[in-house]
C-alpha cells in the first residue's frame, strides 16, 4: 500500500506569520499606564537624618505631590520612613499604607509595560509570580502567566514551562468564566479575545502532551468572537490534531485487519477513519478561507489547499464543489470531534455524496475495503504556533514527527459487496 499523511508537513506554517495582525502594539502602548511625568523636588534634609524638620519636609513634600505627581511623593515618604524606620503614629502608619499600596500598584503597572511593551516575557512572568504571592486571585497575574507561558514556549522554543502554564491559563478561564474579570483586558482587545487566545494557549502547550484535550481546546477557542476566530493558524492547529489521530487510526487498522478477509469490525474503522478525513478538509478550508493575501501566508496556503483538494477528490470522487466549499465554510459552524461510530447501519446508506465535516456511515464511506486510500502528502512534518497578540517578530518552532503507513485493507472476497 502506499504511504499516508506525510502530512503535517504542510502544517509547517502553524508558525508566526503576519505577527502583528493580533493586536496593535502601538495601541496596547497607548493604554498601557505610564508613570506620572517628573517634577522638581523640593530641598529635602541630608539622607537619614530623623529630625523634626527632616520630617515635616519630607511630609511637606508628600502631601505637595500626593495627588499630583505620585512618583515624588512615593519618593518623599520612603525618605520619611527610610529614616525613622522605628517611627510610629498616625503620619508613618498612614505612609506605610500609602507607599505599600504604591509598590503594589507599580508592579502592576510594571507588569503591563514589560509584557506588552518590552515584550520581556519571562521577566514579567516572575514578576506575576510575585503578584500572586501576594494577591493569590489576582486575574491579570494569572492571564499573563497562561498566555505568557504559550509566547515564551513560541518565541524562545523553550517549552520546558508549559505544563505550569496550562495550570495559570485555566485558573484564569475558570476566573473569566465565573464571572471575573480584569482592571483591563490587556494584551488582548476584550473578553472574548482574551478567553480566545487561552483557550488556543492551552491547545498549543498541550499538542503533544494531551492530544485529546488540545483538540478540543482549539475548537473551544475558535468559537469565540476573537482574533483567533479569523486566524488561519487556529485550523491549521486542529487539521494537524486530527492528522495524529487520523495516523494513530490509520497504524492500528493496519496492525489489526492487514491480510484479513473484510468484517463488519474492519469496515468500522474504515468509517471511522474518514470521519477524521472530513475533519481534515473541513479545518484546512477555514486554513485557506483565513489566510488573506499576505505575501508570507501564500505559499503554506497552497500546501493546505493542495491536501484539502486530495482528500476532497478522495471523499467525493471529484473537486467539484471544492471551491464553493472553501468560499463558504466560515459561515458555517465548525464541526466538533466526531463521535465513533460503534455500530454499522442496518441497511445501506444512500449514495448521496459526503460532505467534509459531516460524519458518514460505515456504509456510506468511500475508504471501505478494495477502495484507494487518501493520497500521501509528500512533504516533511512541522509542527508551530499561531502568532501571539503582542509579538512583532517572526519565529518558527519545529518538531519532526513520523510519517505513518496508509492502512492495508483487508482482501475482499468475490461474494461480498463493496461499499
Amino acid at each position: 500500500m502506499k504511504k499516508i499523511i506525510g502530512t503535517l508537513a504542510i502544517y509547517a506554517s502553524l508558525a508566526i506569520v503576519a505577527v502583528a495582525s493580533f493586536a496593535n502594539v502601538s495601541e496596547l502602548k497607548a493604554q498601557t499606564p505610564a508613570a506620572s511625568p517628573a517634577a522638581a523636588p523640593a530641598a529635602a534634609p541630608a539622607q537619614g537624618a530623623c529630625t523634626d524638620d527632616a520630617k515635616a519636609a519630607w511630609y511637606a513634600d508628600f502631601t505637595k505631590y500626593r495627588t499630583t505627581n505620585a512618583k515624588l511623593a512615593y519618593e518623599a515618604g520612603k525618605n520619611y520612613l527610610t529614616a525613622c524606620p522605628q517611627e510610629t503614629g498616625p503620619i508613618p502608619d498612614y505612609l506605610k499604607k500609602w507607599t505599600a499600596q504604591y509598590d503594589k500598584d507599580a508592579r502592576r503597572l510594571k507588569l503591563a509595560d514589560l509584557f506588552v511593551n518590552q515584550k520581556k516575557y519571562p521577566e514579567a512572568m516572575a514578576l506575576a509570580k510575585q503578584i500572586l504571592a501576594e494577591d493569590a486571585e489576582n486575574l491579570s497575574a494569572q492571564i499573563y502567566l497562561g498566555y505568557g507561558g504559550y509566547v515564551v514556549a513560541v518565541t524562545t522554543k523553550n517549552e520546558s514551562g508549559n505544563a505550569e502554564a496550562v495550570v495559570y491559563a485555566k485558573k484564569a478561564i475558570q476566573a473569566i468564566s465565573s464571572g471575573k474579570a480584569p482592571e483591563n483586558w490587556l494584551p488582548f482587545k476584550s473578553k472574548d479575545d482574551a478567553l480566545g487566545y487561552l483557550y488556543y494557549s492551552l491547545a498549543y502547550l498541550e499538542r503533544t502532551s494531551n492530544p485529546t484535550d488540545s483538540l478540543a481546546n482549539a475548537i473551544k477557542a475558535a468559537q469565540f468572537d476573537s482574533e483567533i476566530k479569523k486566524n488561519s493558524q487556529t485550523y491549521v492547529l486542529i487539521a494537524q490534531l486530527y492528522e495524529a489521530e487520523y495516523a494513530k487510526q490509520s497504524a492500528e487498522y493496519e496492525k489489526n485487519f492487514k491480510g484479513k478477509d473484510e468484517s463488519p469490525e474492519s469496515k468500522l474503522a474504515v468509517a471511522n477513519i474518514n470521519q477524521l478525513v472530513d475533519r481534515i478538509i473541513d479545518a484546512l478550508a477555514r486554513a485557506v478561507a483565513t489566510a488573506g493575501t499576505d505575501a508570507n501566508s501564500q505559499a503554506q496556503k497552497a500546501k493546505w489547499l493542495e491536501r484539502a483538494k486530495e482528500l476532497y477528490v478522495f471523499r467525493n470522487k471529484s473537486e467539484t464543489g471544492l471551491d464553493q466549499f472553501v468560499a463558504s465554510v466560515m459561515s458555517k459552524p465548525l464541526p466538533p470531534v466526531p463521535t465513533p461510530i460503534t455500530t454499522l447501519p442496518t441497511a445501506p446508506a444512500a449514495t448521496a455524496t459526503p460532505t467534509p465535516g459531516n460524519d458518514t456511515s460505515a456504509a456510506g464511506s468511500t475508504m471501505a475495503p478494495g477502495a484507494a486510500a487518501p493520497p500521501a502528502n509528500k512533504t516533511t512534518t512541522t509542527t508551530t504556533g499561531a502568532s501571539p497578540a503582542v509579538t512583532t517578530t517572526t519565529k518558527t518552532t519545529t518538531v519532526a514527527t513520523t510519517t505513518p503507513k496508509a492502512p492495508v485493507k483487508p482482501k475482499t472476497r468475490n461474494n461480498h459487496r463493496r461499499h
